[in-house]
């Protein structure tokens, strides 16, 4: 009974911060995305403007370390052209060797990882009042709510409730579990980039692009896991037919 007794209380103390970490947040209405279905697939021209929402908006604080800059060329991702990701690429300064062998920085080339905005961890919490920006790498795998929950949580900032009192530094949105989060609306204004194919940079607009985006990076074999459970599905239907028909011409003349 007393092992009972301490594994129950166990039980307790270690759902309890889970309870108050879910909090009462508001559940994500479903969006419509270009890749929702069976034969859905990503729109090219969304993901090339959802790296630029990145690149100006989310990078300053996020970011994407399991992405290198030849990943924006691939197949099935935003393939920009090649002299497009070498141009990217050679925008940033990474950390390299001098002739000497001494610390010195060089300009990235597309097999280097996205370069990060913050050296440390101590760093990146030293900049953000002591928040953790998390990565972004794979954040729509890693959030319930996938696409629907980054695109809600972009676009839900709001004005806290009159009789909710509001940690220093944190702001309200009801989609964040327990309604504060530390980060302000990253967007909080139409027109933050300007984009190349003449498409409106409305804040709606900008939330869908980038969650795009971090949809690619969570999940950059998406459209190539699709092409293959339907070569799967189309196969083990013909085997089937076969398996049938095969069934029936063995047995046809057999009394049942």
């Amino acid at each position: 009974m007393r092992l009972l007794a301490l594994a129950t209380l166990s039980l307790s103390l270690l759902a309890a911060p889970l309870a108050v970490a879910a909090g009462d947040a508001k559940h994500p209405e479903h969006q419509h995305w270009h890749w929702d279905g069976v034969f859905g697939q990503f729109d090219r021209g969304q993901l090339q403007r959802g790296f630029l929402v990145y690149k100006t908006v989310c990078a300053a604080c996020h970011g994407m370390n399991l992405l290198s800059y030849r990943n924006l060329g691939d197949e099935g991702g935003p393939e920009f052209p090649e002299d497009a990701v070498k141009a990217i690429a050679a925008g940033y300064q990474v950390p390299s060797l001098d002739e000497d062998g001494q610390p010195a920085e060089r300009p990235a080339t597309p097999a280097d990882r996205f370069k990060g905005p913050h050296p440390n961890e101590i760093a990146a919490r030293a900049a953000n009042n002591g928040a953790l920006p998390p990565d972004l790498s794979v954040i729509v795998k890693a959030r319930h709510g996938g696409a629907d929950y980054i695109y809600a949580l972009l676009t839900g900032y709001k004005d806290a409730p009159a009789d909710m009192t509001m940690g220093a530094g944190m702001h309200y949105n009801p989609y964040f579990a327990g309604g504060q989060i530390a980060m302000a609306a990253p967007i909080a204004s139409d027109d933050l980039v300007e984009y190349a194919d003449g498409t409106k940079a409305t804040k709606d607009q900008m939330a869908r692009d980038v969650t795009a985006f971090l949809t690619w990076a969570s999940e950059p074999r998406l459209e190539e896991r699709k092409k293959l459970g339907v070569k799967v599905m189309a196969f083990t239907f013909v085997f089937a037919l076969v398996l049938f028909m095969a069934y029936r011409r063995l047995w046809r003349d057999v009394p049942h």
